[in-house]
């Protein structure tokens, strides 16, 4: 286990790809409204999978399916419902030979503008992709985690943000985009650029959507802290419905 030391006071609120801007914001907590068609449909087919030899991810195409490592025996799928929703679904599946076995869904959120393939600092868009999970931490006190962990306050949500996102990185799992692996999460190390963003996280949900992180309930963080293995070499799917299949 890693344990945070100081880390500088513009690292700790460098949260969800811009500075001092939470992942959705006082604001940003009006829900999109509406039913979802397509998304519900989705999610049918995504139960039904729970009892299907599948020989790949559900819903994913050919461009993202082969960006899947070789060697990933575990897949976070983020389903979002359009390009421009931050209502979205989280799929943990896990490799058992050569198929692959739904373990659990959650309802999630993604960034509050919806989904890019071109992320930038602030866009509130999520990143399109697949993306390496190799480092956690959190404002609380490690659960079990098989990635490194690293507890800190320095990751904790400033109290002039609303009060429904005070507990939003209790619970953290950094994604691989534009960031150093084998650091803490907030590690402000941005390898493309800061024009790129950064800082994009799984992590606690407040309700809405996000500024480019993916949020869910604090059962489902614990889960995935939980029983995601590095040895698994776990990777996160994420977008919309018509980038993922694309």
């Amino acid at each position: 286990m890693r344990i945070a030391g100081a880390v500088r006071a513009a690292a700790a609120v460098a949260a969800c790809g811009v500075l001092l801007t939470s992942c959705g914001t006082a604001d940003d907590r009006a829900k999109t409204g509406g039913k979802n068609d397509a998304g519900g449909d989705r999610a049918k087919r995504a139960e039904a999978s729970a009892t299907t030899d599948l020989k790949r991810i559900p819903d994913v195409g050919d461009r993202l399916q082969n960006k899947i490592p070789k060697n990933s025996r575990q897949v976070v799928a983020v389903y979002g419902e359009g390009e421009d929703s931050a209502k979205s679904t989280v799929v943990l599946y896990e490799k058992s030979g050569s198929t692959w076995d739904k373990t659990r869904s959650w309802a999630a959120h993604n960034g509050k503008k919806g989904w890019t393939t071109d992320h930038r600092e602030n866009d509130k868009r999520s990143p399109v992709g697949v993306f390496t999970l190799t480092d956690a931490g959190g404002v609380l006190a490690d659960p079990g985690a098989g990635f490194p962990y690293t507890q800190s306050t320095s990751m904790q949500a400033p109290h002039y943000w609303a009060k429904t996102h005070w507990h939003d990185f209790d619970y953290v799992i950094a994604i691989d985009y534009n960031r150093a692996k084998g650091t803490p999460p907030n590690d402000p190390t941005r390898p493309q650029g800061q024009s790129k963003g950064g800082s994009i996280w799984l992590h606690m949900d407040h309700g809405s959507g996000t500024s480019g992180c993916v949020s869910l309930s604090k059962q489902g963080m614990e889960y995935l802290l939980k029983n995601l293995d590095p040895k698994q070499h776990p990777v996160v799917v994420m977008g919309d419905e018509a980038n993922l299949r694309g």
